[in-house]
């Protein structure tokens, strides 16, 4: 059985759960009259409930993504009405790892977050110390691994999906349009693992810096290399609008995109493309939760903000059977048959990285539509 809440993800009950901010002083402490726990001059000690912290940059440029992320937790514990998490939330905008040795003195057994890896390569040293496993919200690959989980949508995940999709549909010969930074290197790299393993031929990769002209000349290039069936373009869907037009001037393509285009309404108005193919995790859950959002902090949440609301799903799972007090049992994070949640079903393989399921979607004319859902099982 699929260890998320689905179930009851989005209900919406209050409960009795307890999220308090920290923000480098004391938190208020809950009535003396509350009989599992005692009250010191810092965080109360809790005898009857787990202790998480949540990692998220409250100040500063990435704020309003980790004020999301926050907010989205509280939905989630409100949602599940669980009685057994305290969630206490360190802005990692004053300083990472002064925010996990906080976390970690004020007794915290699991950390949510952080956001940016870089935050992660400075909490991990600190957290293993402790023996706390950390579920980030990073989709840096290189940063999992020896105690750090995460959760991030890793770029190559889509590119396979997409490619093996492609592939399944009887597209032979490939090329690709990646831009010049760390997340075109990566879905570089995914895809020519990717076309070698669905039993097809790379006939072009170009990669581009961020101007206009270098992507155009690179779409060019691909355009003339020759009889190519499909181009992956693993950018932002701006830019593949620009590039689309010079890959068909040469004949007729389909075109491939990554997750990056889940969440870009450009693409919709696009006549140039339609027809275009992407994977990505589902969205169906993710536009209730948006809706309820909107509805209760008065503005659309940013689409990572689900994030934290499955991070919390997983550990209320984990909990039932988690003793207070005691070690997060990590080896449950690694359970073969995976979570489920507002993404859809992931798990976690041996490294340490979220492996999730993706449908692939076609762009329409005003929208997407699903082509191939996602697995609902693994």
């Amino acid at each position: 059985m699929l260890r998320g809440l689905g179930a009851v993800a989005l209900a919406g009950v209050l409960a009795a759960c307890q999220v308090v901010p920290r923000t480098g002083g004391p938190a208020t402490p809950p009535p003396p009259s509350d009989p599992g726990e005692t009250v010191g001059p810092g965080l109360p000690t809790d005898t009857d409930r787990h202790r998480v912290a949540l990692l998220v940059p409250q100040t500063g440029p990435n704020a309003d993504v980790g004020t999301a992320i926050a907010n989205a937790t509280t939905m989630a514990l409100l949602d599940t009405r669980t009685e057994r998490l305290r969630i206490t939330t360190y802005d990692t905008a004053l300083g990472a790892a002064a925010a996990a040795r906080q976390a970690v003195a004020d007794g915290n057994k699991l950390i949510l977050g952080p956001l940016l890896s870089e935050d992660v390569a400075a909490v991990a040293p600190i957290a293993r110390g402790a023996k706390i496993p950390v579920l980030s919200f990073s989709n840096d690959s290189s940063v999992a691994g020896n105690g750090v989980f995460i959760m991030g949508f890793v770029p190559g995940q889509s590119v396979e999906r997409i490619v093996a999709f492609s592939r399944a549909k009887g597209h032979q010969r490939f090329g690709a349009l990646v831009p010049k930074n760390v997340y075109g290197d990566r879905s570089a790299a995914a895809f020519r693992a990717a076309v070698a393993e669905a039993g097809g031929t790379l006939v072009a990769l170009e990669s581009y810096d961020r101007s206009a002209t270098a992507l155009t000349g690179a779409a060019r290039r691909v355009a003339n290399a020759g009889d190519i069936d499909a181009v992956l373009i693993a950018d932002s869907g701006g830019n593949a609008i620009r590039a689309v037009p010079v890959i068909k001037s040469a004949g007729d393509r389909q075109i491939l995109g990554t997750e990056l285009w889940n969440t870009d309404a450009v693409l919709a108005g696009s006549a140039a493309m339609r027809g275009a193919w992407f994977a990505s995790v589902s969205d169906g859950l993710y536009g209730q939760l948006a809706t309820k959002y909107r509805t209760r902090f008065g503005r659309a949440p940013y689409r990572l903000a689900s994030l934290g609301y499955d991070s919390v799903l997983l550990t209320v799972r984990i909990a039932r059977d988690w003793k207070p007090g005691t070690n997060f049992p990590v080896n449950r994070l690694l359970a073969t048959d995976g979570f489920g949640g507002i993404d859809g079903i992931f798990r976690f393989n041996n490294r340490g990285i979220a492996e999730r399921a993706l449908e692939v979607s076609e762009i329409g004319a005003g929208g997407f539509r699903v082509i191939d859902p996602a697995p609902t099982k693994w």
